[in-house]
């Protein structure tokens, strides 16, 4: 019903990802190469037509959407007066870092873990304190933990491309809850920025994993931002838990991020939510955004998140069945194709995360050479803390085709550098 195959070609739009030389192929930013679901395209026209774009506010029904679509589609009953308008996560976080913590502060980053997670603390004068995951190989080839192989093969298969077996990752990320405990402990640490489900590794958190961070914070009075965007693009198979939804410990010690920008790829309309459920916080939360300005929508915003969550529910299933089986390409040619690489990304996300530590080289970057020499521009794992060197990620929310080409660039890059 929906096409994502279809080639758009995103030249002269400003887009970030595609300002690239002739014959590169990006596939880094976390940025997909789909047209939005149509619900959402249509109620943007219907805005244009309007004519008028003057300030606009958020409005009952953007916050009834919110609460609708976590009910359904993640269980989870939020209070509808706990939401408060962002014109991002990003900038909802370091006004967040701002007002909650004081100059010379540590923050817990999970490490790997998204990059701009550090400037909402550098940024601010805080300090950010890495605590690494802990990176486990699968030894065991029946083993898929965080993997989504078997649904995505089933929808697979009358494609060419899909693997007729189970395909397993070949490693998976866990807390070092002993270093965790270790590092909130610290009287200067007064925040944790926690990334549900994660990005880069792909990591789905369990509710006794969600449990014991919150059971850890709340005993060192360490506060919660968990950054949710990325939850509704969680394999067909699986699904991920709200932090906040756990237990009242989580509830009232967090503060959550929440945006349709990844899961319908409206990131340039500068729309999120933050949810608080504990008022005193919830206060300091609103003051700190609409004092750094970054709590009122454009005029288009409003209006395609409530398309999104009203009516684009098919579109998202779609996108997600899709994107399952760009990652199990991914996974297959990775394993079969390129035997200096680890495929370690978990069912999360549409990015991969890939273990290229095998190299062994010296300083020149390997992604820099990818790029050079192949014209494919994927991310530098280093940039996600210092648990990310070595590793590599690859977006795969593009259609097939480039998937494709891209893995057959990734492969000659592979052979180039290991000569």
């Amino acid at each position: 019903m929906f096409d994502f195959d279809e080639i758009v070609d995103r030249s002269g739009t400003n887009s970030i990802k595609w300002d690239i030389k002739e014959g590169e192929l990006p596939m880094w930013v976390a940025d997909m190469d789909f047209k939005t679901a149509p619900p959402v395209i249509d109620a943007l026209k219907k805005r244009v037509d309007h004519g008028i774009f003057g300030y606009s506010d958020y409005t009952e029904e953007w916050k009834e959407a919110y609460v609708g679509w976590w009910k359904r589609r993640h269980d989870f009953e939020m209070d509808k007066d706990a939401l408060i308008f962002s014109t991002g996560a990003i900038p909802a976080i370091s006004s967040i870092v701002r007002k909650l913590t004081t100059p010379a502060e540590k923050v817990v980053l999970l490490t790997p873990v998204y990059n701009i997670f550090f400037n909402s603390v550098v940024n601010n004068g805080r300090f950010p304190v890495e605590c690494p995951l802990k990176y486990v190989e699968n030894s065991d080839a029946n083993n898929c933990i965080n993997n989504c192989s078997e649904s995505s093969n089933d929808m697979a298969a009358d494609d060419k491309n899909s693997s007729d077996k189970k395909v397993c990752a070949d490693g998976h990320f866990e807390i070092d809850w002993e270093n965790f405990e270790k590092v909130c402990s610290d009287p200067q640490v007064s925040l944790l920025i926690f990334c549900n489900p994660h990005n880069p590794t792909g990591t789905v958190w369990d509710k006794e994993s969600l449990a014991r961070v919150g059971e850890i914070c709340f005993r060192n009075h360490v506060r919660v931002i968990s950054d949710e965007v990325h939850c509704d693009l969680v394999c067909p198979t699986g699904h991920y838990i709200p932090f906040a939804s756990v237990n009242e410990v989580n509830k009232k010690i967090s503060i959550t991020c929440l945006a349709p920008s990844k899961s319908f790829n409206i990131a340039g309309l500068a729309g999120a939510a933050v949810y608080v459920h504990d008022e005193d916080i919830r206060h300091k939360v609103w003051r700190g955004i609409n004092t750094d300005e970054v709590g009122e929508p454009n005029a288009f915003a409003v209006q395609a998140a409530i398309a999104a969550y009203n009516y684009g529910e098919e579109w998202l299933d779609e996108l997600r069945k899709y994107i399952a089986i760009n990652k199990d390409l991914t996974k297959t040619f990775i394993q079969n194709e390129i035997p200096h690489l680890k495929y370690v990304s978990g069912p999360a996300t549409y990015l991969c995360w890939v273990d290229a530590r095998s190299f062994g080289k010296g300083n020149e970057k390997f992604t820099d050479f990818l790029r050079r020499t192949t014209g494919l521009w994927i991310s530098d794992g280093a940039a996600y803390g210092k648990a990310g060197e070595g590793f590599l990620r690859i977006n795969v929310a593009t259609p097939k085709c480039n998937v494709e080409d891209g893995l057959e660039r990734l492969k000659k890059g592979v052979e180039l550098y290991t000569r």
